[in-house]
């Protein structure tokens, strides 16, 4: 297997991520980062069907998937059993992006761990020279955003799924009155 980090646009911010059974690579991001390695890196998907090895979907996530994907909602669920013998991982972060480029990434790849480019706790960067200057010597591919999409800017709402009181753990664009709309209160 080829090693490899990229970094990437979506619809919210500029993500780094590598393929999900690159285990280096994703210990490089780690590193890169400066993350503390008991907070997972969620997985990006093209489709619905990239997820059905990985994790287990119930019907009120699958609602929210189907209404808010592609998008920028990242649903913490929990994990099939053959992904947590893998990674030890009982819940992960999910989402299917709405940026065309990702979203073509993503289906030549396959799925991808990715997070924000940033260092942990510091707010995203989404300025592609920036970016460019401090990780070019880091990762293996930067991709450049189409002028002809503007990203949000604003990372992804996350909604922990898999207690019974869900939890909106980052406030993003879709807030919870938008997510009680579609399944009523949580």
């Amino acid at each position: 297997m080829i090693l490899e980090i990229i970094i990437f646009p979506t619809d919210t911010v500029y993500g780094i991520g590598a393929k999900i059974e690159d285990t280096k690579s994703l210990d490089k991001i780690y590193q890169i980062k400066q993350r503390d390695k008991k907070k997972p890196i969620s997985i990006l998907f093209n489709n619905l069907s990239q997820m059905k090895d990985i994790v287990i979907l119930n019907d009120r996530v699958q609602k929210l998937a189907d209404f808010f994907w592609p998008g920028p909602l990242t649903l913490i669920v929990p994990t099939k059993i053959d992904f947590y013998n893998k990674t030890k991982e009982r819940k992960i972060g999910i989402r299917i992006p709405n940026y065309p480029l990702t979203l073509e990434i993503l289906k030549k790849k396959g799925p991808l761990r990715a997070t924000s480019v940033n260092l942990s706790g510091q707010k995203p960067l989404n300025n592609y020279q920036e970016i460019v200057d401090r990780y070019k010597n880091l990762v293996d591919y930067i991709y450049p955003y189409d002028k002809n999409y503007k990203l949000s800017q604003k990372a992804s709402t996350v909604l922990d799924t898999t207690m019974p009181i869900w939890k909106i753990l980052r406030k993003g664009s879709i807030s919870s009155e938008m997510i009680k709309k579609i399944i009523g209160d949580f």
